[in-house]
């Protein structure tokens, strides 16, 4: 089977994504691996696409969204990075694979996926529920149940879709739910990708929920799943082969989750002790932590959450400042009107 792997991220998250794709090129060396950026090299950062881990690199603006500038300027940071995964995973499978697998930059491989591929044989969509088994404390229910309710069913950094079938039509129809719904707005029932994602069983055929302990392990499944060494030196979750792991919100808050779940199962913590030393030993200096091109207007003054919400929810805006970025545009308005 001919796999295109790819992740999305921006340079901030270099330094995961290159975790990321060492681990996937470790057990798949014939997959394709493919970068997609929604951003531009700091000024002091030399990017060379030989010295990385991935075998091409897509750039948000080359995916032909219309009028990029203002679709792009709707989004914050988060949302514009969930935003692209739609598009390029219905223009992916126009190119000649036969499976598009979509991971998250900060995800990390420790054994092989090839029953992904066994599984793409009789399924055209594989998805990966945030939990898998019931929660029964109180603080479990809260933390973790009650967030996935929030935010979504199914976990979306991880996807895997035939090309073709049912797999290619879910990824025209999510393309075009994230081109106009990408937005961290629970209150309206949208959490960027994943909420569209609990309707999946209910509009496509085909459909198999991954419910193997060794996909996606993250804080928020801690609760239910134990991780130990064998012998052999293989991890295994509830006895099952560890796949890959999801080590998400990386730093004092990640920190908080996991040991609240992980209590004294001491395998969790070599685990993320690893890959903290993974992704220090490939994070560039010349990298600010927090990196985004557009995080800013083009004159340097940045640009607020609420500037972005007020241009998304205004037509009349969009339409008098198609470049909302550029100088004395619509940030020139918002200084006039005290926003």
């Amino acid at each position: 089977m001919k796999v295109l792997c790819y992740s999305s991220f921006t340079f901030s998250y270099l330094n995961r994504a290159r975790v990321l794709f060492q681990t996937v090129r470790r057990f798949h060396p014939d997959w394709e691996l493919v970068a997609l950026i929604t951003d531009e090299p700091p000024p002091e950062f030399e990017f060379d696409l030989a010295r990385e881990p991935f075998d091409r690199v897509v750039h948000a603006r080359d995916l032909g969204v219309p009028d990029f500038e203002r679709w792009l300027f709707k989004h914050d940071v988060v949302e514009i990075c969930t935003a692209v995964k739609g598009p390029f995973l219905h223009q992916a499978c126009g190119w000649g694979s036969d499976a598009v697998i979509y991971l998250d930059p900060d995800t990390a491989l420790f054994s092989s996926l090839e029953p992904l591929e066994r599984w793409l044989e009789d399924y055209d969509i594989l998805l990966t529920p945030h939990l898998i088994d019931p929660n029964v404390t109180t603080a479990a229910i809260l933390d973790n149940d009650l967030s996935a309710s929030r935010t979504g069913i199914f976990n979306l950094g991880f996807v895997a879709v035939r090309t073709t079938g049912e797999g290619a039509r879910f990824a025209k129809w999510w393309n075009d739910r994230l081109l106009s719904y990408c937005y961290d707005d629970i209150p309206n029932g949208l959490f960027v990708d994943q909420r569209w994602c609990d309707h999946t069983p209910a509009l496509f055929d085909k459909v198999k929920v991954i419910r193997d302990p060794g996909y996606n392990v993250a804080s928020w499944n801690l609760s239910t799943r134990t991780v130990a060494v064998e012998k052999d030196g293989r991890i295994t979750v509830n006895g099952a082969p560890l796949r890959f792991w999801h080590f998400t919100k990386l730093g004092p808050l990640g920190d908080t989750m996991t040991k609240r779940y992980a209590g004294r199962n001491f395998p969790v913590y070599e685990v993320w002790r690893w890959y903290k030393t993974q992704v220090a030993a490939v994070t560039d200096p010349a990298i600010p932590a927090r990196w985004w091109a557009y995080q800013d207007f083009d004159d340097g003054t940045p640009i607020e959450k609420a500037h972005r919400v007020l241009y998304r929810e205004r037509e009349d805006l969009q339409a008098a400042y198609p470049n909302p970025f550029a100088v004395g545009g619509f940030s020139l308005w918002l200084e006039r009107e005290g926003r």
